[in-house]
């Protein structure tokens, strides 16, 4: 057997375990302990009037901004199947993004364990994940970081660092103008959101969140991006907002997903938006008074 075999079938073993692990935690572990679609239940029922009423911790407790609730709102009309159906649909075809059109990393995605815990209580990491992959390129989603999981926005230090100014004011605007617009007729939301941030700021994590607190992973996160964007480490960026979860869950490690998306380095993205702003140029120009196109 030579070693490109040994490695496949090591590989395709790994994989045949994670994906029966994940079939044990959905099928069986989460149902007996009724934890399955807990997160997912939450962004089903939030009620947009109180979003924030209950306690941190509690089954269909909403931990999001007002932005969030505004936009997971409709998503109650629907019936709890219906809403299962699309936003498990949803989740599969970003690991299907994430994972680059390839079945072997797809399945893989689906075998790892952080992954599987997703799959198990629907929380938006792996949205986050696709967030951070898009956001070389589009920094305006960062947004959905910053108005979600909050602390993972120390990944923006990588365009700071950089001195890609442009990058982070379209991300810290974009976030900016969200949240104006939305204060203007959500005041007491957003008054509601920022009381409940400061009032659990110190409550520790209910287990099983790793006991390490925010105040010491913070720094810890910011060493890290700041390293890989003086040296070109893309990768950093993923794992910093990873460390700087609110809580740090095992299931918030499928954030490393986005390393399969990321370009592949800084040139790349670079790269992109010069093509962007050139076929935007040519578009402006073509629709300019008497111009002639070619």
């Amino acid at each position: 057997m030579t070693d490109m075999s040994l490695r496949r079938l090591l590989r395709d073993g790994a994989i045949l375990v994670g994906l029966l692990f994940t079939l044990y935690l959905v099928f069986v572990a989460a149902p007996a302990k009724g934890v399955l679609f807990s997160d997912a239940y939450a962004y089903w029922k939030v009620d947009l009037a109180y979003p924030y009423a209950g306690q941190v911790g509690d089954l269909g407790f909403f931990p999001y901004s007002p932005p969030v609730a505004l936009l997971f709102a409709p998503l109650g009309n629907l019936s709890w199947m219906a809403f299962l159906a699309v936003w498990y649909g949803l989740i599969f075809a970003s690991l299907a993004w994430l994972a680059r059109g390839s079945v072997v990393l797809f399945l893989g995605l689906l075998a790892f364990p952080p992954v599987a815990l997703n799959l198990v209580d629907g929380n938006i990491h792996i949205f986050l994940a696709v967030a951070i992959a898009l956001g070389f390129r589009y920094p305006a989603l960062w947004s959905a970081v910053l108005l979600t999981k909050v602390t993972p926005g120390v990944g923006l230090l990588w365009f700071a660092v950089r001195r890609e100014w442009r990058s982070l004011a379209l991300a810290l605007g974009a976030t900016a103008a969200i949240a104006a617009v939305t204060f203007v007729f959500m005041p007491t939301q957003w008054i509601d959101w920022v009381s409940m941030l400061l009032a659990n700021s110190n409550t520790p994590p209910p287990w099983p969140a790793l006991p390490i607190p925010l105040w010491l992973r913070l720094p810890v996160a910011a060493l890290v991006v700041v390293w890989g964007a003086r040296t070109d480490r893309l990768w950093t960026v993923p794992l910093s907002a990873v460390i700087a979860l609110p809580a740090l869950w095992l299931g918030g490690l499928a954030m490393l997903a986005a390393w399969w998306r990321l370009p592949n380095n800084a040139a790349d993205y670079h790269a992109a938006d010069a093509v962007r702003s050139k076929a935007w140029s040519r578009a402006v120009r073509s629709f300019r008074p008497g111009a002639r196109t070619a």
